[in-house]
């Protein structure tokens, strides 16, 4: 695992917390993983928090001036060997599934020829809406992989399916991914 890049794409669900235990087991393995925060997400942890564990910077704004020569978008995109959007709310699923890039997560994922895993959470009436399932359907048919949701308890109080996988099913299939 070691030299391998996981760009995690956080978007705005209170799964978001989960996230922090991807970077810390990720980083265990010997993974770089740098973070991509949609806006929604700051409201649920901050990007301190994923610079602590990640050690790397934390990304979120399209407009940000770059460190360095090159737009942030690309230079991104060109450096994921994987990305992976835990949690995967249904609005950043409709984007990506229709093209639209109005955020920095989103344009890195169009920009990308890297891998793609998506760990949706949302919930259950939202993930069974015939318009998310119409775009994770395309989005499978693109190739992009899918882990869960599974069954479990949601934010409204409900236990029901649209609960963000297990964090170590979600490492099991970033390792896997890495390494074919």
């Amino acid at each position: 695992m070691a030299k391998k890049e996981v760009l995690l794409g956080v978007s705005g669900s209170i799964a978001a917390y989960r996230a922090c235990d991807i970077v810390n087991n990720l980083r265990k393995a010997g993974v770089n993983v740098t973070v991509i925060m949609t806006r929604e997400a700051k409201e649920f942890v901050a990007p301190l928090t994923f610079r602590t564990l990640s050690r790397n910077k934390v990304y979120s704004e399209m407009f940000e001036l770059p460190a360095e020569w090159g737009p942030v978008h690309t230079s991104l995109a060109d450096l994921a060997d994987l990305i992976v959007i835990a949690p995967a709310c249904a609005n950043v699923i409709g984007k990506i599934a229709n093209g639209i890039c109005d955020d920095l997560l989103t344009c890195v994922v169009l920009a990308s020829k890297a891998k793609i895993l998506i760990a949706p959470a949302m919930n259950e009436k939202m993930y069974l809406n015939p318009a998310v399932q119409d775009n994770i359907g395309k989005l499978k048919g693109r190739g992009m992989k899918f882990i869960g949701p599974i069954k479990g308890p949601l934010a409204c109080g409900h236990d029901s399916i649209g609960h963000i996988a297990d964090t170590s099913s979600i490492i099991l299939e970033t390792k896997k991914l890495l390494k074919g």
